[in-house]
Parts: C-alpha cells; sequence; structure tokens
C-alpha cells in the first residue's frame, strides 16, 4: 500500500512537566544558578554584571548590560527551551567572545530558586519586554499536564525595576521573588565562590562581575593567592591572578604539552590554606573552558593517594572541548560527560606526564626549604628525609633574629651548609651504628684484642683524662668506661675478622681503612668533596652489608 501524508496535520506536543526533566530542579549550587545568568549576559556581549541582594526582601536581582531581547527574541529564543546561539555553525558573538550556552536548556536553572521570576530585556532605544513567571502556578500547570501554549507569562510589575531603569539603557534585568534559602550566604562568600568559579576576565579584560557594588576581583582570594608557595604554568600560561602570586617561593616552572591546555598547577604552604575563609569551600583543580568553571576538582578521577593531593589546586582553561563534536558538559551544566574523548586525554596527560613530574618538583622543592615533602617517592631515602629535617630543626635554633645586621649573611651561610649537613647526619649515624654493633659484637663473643689494640686504647684514654683535667670534669663521660670505645672502625674490623681470615684480605678492614680518612672528617665536623661523598657512600654500604652479616651469624660473616 503507497504511503500517504497524514490528513491530520498531526504534531508534537510537549508537556510543561518537560521543564522538571530538563534542568529546572537538577541545579542544586546557587553559584551555578548564578553561573547561569552570567553566562547569558557573557554571551549577550555585556561588558558589566550586578548581582544585587536584597535579604530583607528575600530578594535579588541580576542586571547586565548587554545587546538585550526584542520581543521576538524574547519568545523564540529565551522561552524556546533548547534553542542554541550556536544554531547555523555559529561559536562567536557579534564581538567575537566564545559562546558559553550550547543546548539551550540553563536557562531552566533561573527558575530553581525563587517564587516569582520577572525578566525584564531591551535593546538600545527600545522598550522593555518580557514577562512573570510564578513557580507555583507553573507547578499547577504541570499538575494539570498543560502544554505550553496553554501556559501564558504574567505582565511585569514595573515598581521593581523602578530604581534601576533610568539608567538602564540596554541589557536584562532578573529579578528573583520570596527566594529560598540561598540568601543566607554573605556577600563576601558569594564573592569568593564567585572568583573561584568565573575567569571571563582572561578572555575579555572589560567584563565585569559586581554583588551589592562590589567588584569580584582575585582580591577576594588574598588568603589563598599569599599562601601559594609553588607553581607551574602550562604551556606558557599568564594571567592576572598568576601575576598576584608574589609569595612564591622559587620561579614558577614550565609545563609543556601537546594538548591545546593552558592554566597553572600550584601548592601552599599547608593543607589548611587551601580551605577559602569564610567559606565551606577549598580550592581544587578546576577545569574551565571559555572562562567558566565546568568540573570542580578533576584529580577526584584521577586520585594519587599521595600527600601532595592536601596541598595542590589550579586552574585548567581547555577551551578545545567546547569546539565541534558532541556537547561535552552535562544537563545540570555542573561538570563533564566523563567519556569525552578531550576530557579522557585530559586525565591522562595529568596522569602520565604533569603529576608525576610535579610530585617530584614539590617534594624536591620541600625538602630544599626544610619541609615535609611526599614520604612515598623513592628518590629520596627516608634516612636522607630525616637528616633533612634534623638539619631543618637545627637550622632554626641558629636562625639571626629580624633586626640583626648581618642576618641575610648568616642565613646564606646557613644555606650553603645545608646539603652537607645533611650528608653528615646520615653518615655520621651510619659511623655511629656500625662501630658500635662491632663492639657489641666483639664484647658478647669475647674476641681477644689485636696486639695494637691496648696501646691505642692507653694512648686515648691518656689524652682524655689529660683533657677532662684541664676542663676540670670529675666524674665519667663514656658508658661503661668500656674499652673497646676507644678502638676506631680499622682496629675494631681486624679484632673482630683476624682471627678468622686465615691470611685472606679481611673485607671489613680493608673497607675500614679506606673509610678512615673521611670518617674523620665527618666525625670532626668537616665538609668532604663531592669525590670523597660518593667513595664514602659506596663504603658505608659495603661496611653495613658486613656489619649486618657479621652480627647476625650468617655464614661467612659471624664467629662459628
Amino acid at each position: 500500500m503507497a504511503e500517504t501524508k497524514s490528513e491530520h496535520n498531526f504534531r508534537f506536543a510537549i508537556s510543561l512537566s518537560v521543564l522538571n526533566h530538563l534542568g529546572r530542579n537538577l541545579y542544586r549550587n546557587f553559584v551555578t544558578i548564578l553561573g547561569e545568568a552570567i553566562s547569558n549576559a557573557w554571551d549577550a556581549d555585556a561588558r558589566n554584571v550586578w548581582i544585587n541582594i536584597d535579604r530583607r526582601n528575600s530578594s535579588f536581582c541580576i542586571l547586565d548590560d548587554g545587546k538585550g531581547m526584542t520581543a521576538d527574541d524574547f519568545q523564540s529564543k529565551l522561552l524556546k527551551i533548547g534553542y542554541s546561539k550556536r544554531s547555523g555553525g555559529n561559536t562567536t558573538t557579534q564581538s567575537g567572545r566564545p559562546y558559553i550556552g550550547a543546548k539551550g536548556i540553563g536557562k531552566l536553572a533561573l527558575l530553581s530558586c525563587a517564587r516569582r521570576i520577572s525578566i525584564f530585556s531591551k535593546v538600545n532605544g527600545g522598550d522593555y519586554v518580557g514577562g512573570v513567571i510564578d513557580n507555583s502556578e507553573l507547578d499547577q500547570a504541570i499538575t494539570d499536564d498543560l502544554v505550553p501554549e496553554e501556559y501564558p507569562l504574567e505582565e511585569l510589575n514595573f515598581d521593581l525595576i523602578s530604581k534601576m531603569e533610568n539608567e538602564h539603557e540596554q541589557g536584562t534585568i532578573i529579578v528573583f521573588e520570596d527566594t529560598k534559602e540561598q540568601l543566607r550566604n554573605s556577600i563576601p562568600y558569594l564573592k569568593k565562590l564567585l572568583a573561584l568559579s568565573f575567569r571571563f576576565t582572561l578572555l575579555d579584560a572589560d567584563f565585569s562581575i559586581f554583588v551589592n557594588g562590589d567588584e569580584v576581583t582575585f582580591s577576594d582570594l588574598k588568603e589563598l593567592i599569599e599562601s601559594t608557595e609553588f607553581l607551574w604554568l602550562i604551556n606558557e600560561h599568564s594571567d592576572e591572578y598568576v601575576s598576584e602570586c608574589k609569595n612564591l617561593k622559587s620561579a614558577s616552572i614550565p609545563l609543556i604539552t601537546s594538548l591545546d591546555v593552558k592554566g597553572f598547577l600550584a601548592t601552599v604552604e599547608k593543607p589548611k590554606h587551601l580551605k577559602i575563609t569564610g567559606t565551606d569551600e577549598r580550592a581544587t583543580v578546576d577545569l574551565f573552558v571559555n572562562g567558566r568553571l565546568r568540573e570542580k576538582n578533576i584529580l577526584r578521577h584521577i586520585p594519587t593517594q599521595r600527600i601532595i593531593e592536601s596541598y595542590i589546586y589550579g586552574q585548567l582553561h581547555f577551551d578545545a572541548m567546547d569546539r565541534g563534536g558532541a556537547d561535552p558538559f552535562t544537563s545540570s551544566r555542573e561538570g563533564i560527560v566523563e567519556n569525552d574523548a578531550n576530557f579522557q586525554s585530559l586525565l591522562e596527560y595529568l596522569k602520565r606526564d604533569a603529576l608525576p613530574k610535579i610530585l617530584d618538583q614539590w617534594d624536591e622543592l620541600r625538602l630544599r626549604r626544610g619541609q615535609e615533602g611526599d614520604d612515598e617517592n623513592t628518590r629520596t631515602t627516608k634516612k636522607e628525609r630525616k637528616a633533612r629535617a634534623l638539619y631543618s630543626a637545627a637550622r632554626e635554633e641558629y636562625q639571626p633574629e629580624d633586626e640583626a645586621p648581618e642576618k641575610e649573611q648568616v642565613e646564606k651561610w646557613l644555606d650553603a651548609l645545608r646539603s652537607d649537613a645533611e650528608f653528615n647526619l646520615s653518615s655520621y649515624v651510619d659511623c655511629f651504628l656500625s662501630e658500635n654493633l662491632i663492639r657489641k659484637f666483639i664484647s658478647k663473643h669475647g674476641i681477644p684484642l689485636t696486639k695494637s689494640a691496648p696501646n691505642e686504647i692507653h694512648k686515648w684514654k691518656n689524652q682524655e683524662a689529660d683533657r677532662k683535667t684541664k676542663a676540670n670534669i670529675n666524674f665519667d663521660i663514656r658508658q661503661g668506661n668500656d674499652d673497646l670505645s676507644y678502638l676506631d672502625m680499622d682496629t675494631l674490623a681486624l679484632t673482630a675478622e683476624g682471627s678468622k681470615a686465615q691470611g685472606k684480605i679481611q673485607p671489613l678492614w680493608h673497607d675500614a681503612i679506606v673509610y678512615k680518612p673521611m670518617r674523620n672528617v665527618v666525625g670532626h665536623t668537616g665538609l668532604l668533596t663531592k669525590t670523597a661523598k660518593d667513595l664514602l657512600r659506596v663504603i658505608h654500604e659495603n661496611i653495613k652489608a658486613r656489619v649486618k652479616a657479621l652480627v647476625a651469624g650468617k655464614k661467612n660473616g659471624g664467629v662459628s
């Protein structure tokens, strides 16, 4: 049977209940709701957005100076759910700004935070157009399963904007009456959240956001800026926020990637500094697209379980995510569709490249400053970390007072001694343990001393007694007056191994001969050359292995 055109002219009829499913109940975050209005102002080429909060009357309004709407625009664009500014391939506004809006349903967020929403809009030289949406009436229309044509908007009450319209040449004003609990937050609180959530000024320095007359600026994040310690710049990124980070403890570090992404990653001095003062928020590593926050705390997708996660925050700008292809943003506009290819490529870059580099560099920078780093970083041993921590604690006791005339010079000396102090501290512990373990080994097994040992003991005993007399010290200074404590490694090694060597080269004694000159420099607080340090490290490893085998009674190491 041949197909024929329907004589009934059937067409889609969408119930108003779809508004709930599309977005009216998806928005839980007040800043996200404000963000939709701010984004619309951006797309309308506004230069300014003013948010005015009136807690006494449980209301607020959002005003912009964008191009505004005609009656036809209001009906065919604002009230048309699903209308996209990008139809026909448009990606930028008349002034060249990249469009933020995509799906045409973000406007529904404006319906989710107040009982009545009045929208006033006009083009330059025109009259206001618009209407009022009463959510209680809309709820009833949804209950009655009405279609849009059966729910006309109410007429505007111009008394609501009587104090604004005279100076408002063009743009849009949205008034929210009988708001829900969102207005309980303070103005400084809202400004800080907006400063974290919007970076339009990176794209257009003429775009400003005001809350009750105060502009949202980077100064709203002053505490975070001042506590930022180290900074990594991705693909030579620069912006006003980065420029304000003047308390850095190191020059900013470049990170280069072939991804079309820019931004920065930063760490603070202490985890508590990530807390945004006066709010319930913490600074995290956030993803921005065309200047707007699109995914907060993206590191939750790639947790490292490393300590740096308590110190790091940042802002990554990946505008390429919004070019062509499928829409990468969730329906609530509060996140990224996780399987988006661009998003996955960014996560892969962070996981495989950026974060491993930052982990190593952060650890080194922290340790260099005498702070705790990442204990799980195998590049530095636990012993080296403890030596560095001990140096840092001791250094504080030698730190000059701020008013000391030679403060800067002394600090330079302390800095110059850092690496040698850390090396000597670590080396001294090896010397102390290896030699004392051999003394205990000899004592336990009753091994007789070498022929030369008594003379060595007598010499050092007499020298010590003479110095005690000169110092007027009349008490014992050595535990137990153990004669073995007067012998150093080469005599101890010969004693411990000599009787079993049977004419062969004694490995511990041989190493002790090489070790002695450097051991004495360390013991007398001297500074070793790099070559001497390298040799001492190797000799220490040999001695440690031999001492462990010797005192543990292992084959070829202990006394039979």
